[in-house]
């Protein structure tokens, strides 16, 4: 019986010692950025969405609706949803915000990223974890808070 504890303690020592290291690792780094003006695809990994590419439905989820908003001040509003849920902007231009999240539990840090398309009057987005394969859908969660604050807001509501 001492032997199972012993090697219970072990593989759990080690599992969390893994996910610390994980979670600072995540630490470095940056947001894709843009290529050729659109947000990097996700890759075959479910810790990523993204409203850029619909036909891939792993990751897809709708872009923001502007509806009769400035870009300015759509982003503006968006800007301050990230800081109120506690994410920490690193790049705001005129068409494009980069933002980055951090679990409260092992620090691993997601990017979040949005880009303005006047053409079809919505704000793209991506949300991806830096590290790992599963992220027990917190990218998608996040996602879905950020629309639903977004038009609750007065300036983002429809």
């Amino acid at each position: 019986m001492k032997i199972v504890v012993i090697i219970l303690t072990t593989i759990i020592m080690l599992m969390l010692g893994y996910f610390i290291y994980l979670g600072q690792s995540s630490k470095v780094g940056s947001a894709k950025g843009l290529v050729n003006g659109q947000l990097h695809q996700c890759p075959d990994k479910p810790n990523c969405m993204s409203s850029e590419y619909p036909d891939d439905t792993a990751h897809f989820m709708p872009p923001i609706d502007m509806s009769g908003k400035t870009a300015g001040d759509a982003l503006k509003v968006l800007k301050g949803i990230i800081l109120e849920l506690k994410g920490e902007v690193h790049t705001d231009r005129e068409h494009y915000i980069s933002a980055t999240f951090a679990s409260s539990l092992f620090g691993f840090v997601d990017d979040f990223e949005l880009r303005v398309d006047p053409k079809q009057h919505v704000i793209h987005f991506r949300s991806a974890s830096r590290v790992g394969r599963d992220d027990l859908s917190a990218n998608m969660k996040r996602v879905e808070l950020i629309k639903k604050r977004y038009f609750k807001s007065p300036r983002g509501a429809q």
